[in-house]
């Protein structure tokens, strides 16, 4: 699967790359992990920041193209690093599009210090949004439930080649806790239902009832009576 076909726009300032890794403020101690090295951008910075370094490109020839930039003594990985659970301390990104969803699925169930991501502006308004409004979704539940996270700026459409038709967020993202596998599941469960009566979507789910919500929707509930819900279900 290439990163094209991903929606991704390769980030090509300058800038936004010094920006992202002072936000990162990695220490000589720390494992840095990459996701999406691209083009190399921003491995070429990253390599040397920290401890240890490992990247992960799901194009070939992307990856090619990193390994010679940077070397072929860097631990750059072809392949899809959510289907790994790798050992590091700081997460740098520039995420494709459409690959957001499962960064936050798979960034609830890993270890970690902290996180600086590009990510679609749209997108991280959503994993923002609060109770009640249009945005608000079960991957708003998952980042809130999990993690902490801060908009440093807006990055422009003229920072990645070709443009992409909306501008960017960058990040910084700090774990509050973990959240295992099934209860993402649940939560996505239960927000399939997001406009019925929390009794209402409780019973279809067969999960267990709770009078103490009496006539309210699901898409009211606050992230943290979520996961009281979905962990105890």
């Amino acid at each position: 699967m290439t990163r094209r076909r991903l929606g991704q726009h390769y980030l090509v300032d300058q800038d936004v790359v010094r920006k992202i890794v002072e936000a990162a403020a990695i220490q000589p101690h720390e494992r840095v992990l990459e996701i999406g090295t691209g083009r190399g951008a921003l491995t070429k910075k990253l390599v040397t920041a920290g401890k240890s370094f490992v990247g992960y490109e799901v194009d070939r020839r992307n990856y090619e193209e990193t390994v010679q930039s940077v070397g072929g003594d860097v631990e750059v990985h072809l392949g899809d690093a959510f289907d790994h659970i790798p050992e590091f301390d700081v997460l740098v990104a520039s995420l494709p599009y459409s690959r957001s969803a499962s960064f936050i699925d798979w960034l609830c169930q890993v270890d970690y210090e902290r996180a600086v991501v590009l990510l679609q502006e749209e997108f991280v308004q959503k994993v923002q949004a609060k109770p009640g409004a249009r945005e608000y979704r079960a991957v708003s539940v998952l980042a809130q439930i999990s993690s902490e996270i801060r908009t440093l700026g807006r990055v422009g459409r003229a920072s990645f080649s070709p443009p992409p038709r909306v501008n960017s967020s960058l990040v910084a993202i700090t774990p509050k806790g973990r959240v295992p596998e099934e209860e993402i599941l649940k939560i996505k469960q239960l927000f399939s239902l997001r406009r019925r009566r929390v009794s209402s979507a409780l019973a279809e789910l067969r999960m267990v009832p709770r009078k103490e919500y009496g006539t309210r929707r699901v898409y009211s509930l606050v992230p943290d009576e979520v996961h009281q819900l979905c962990s105890t279900a």
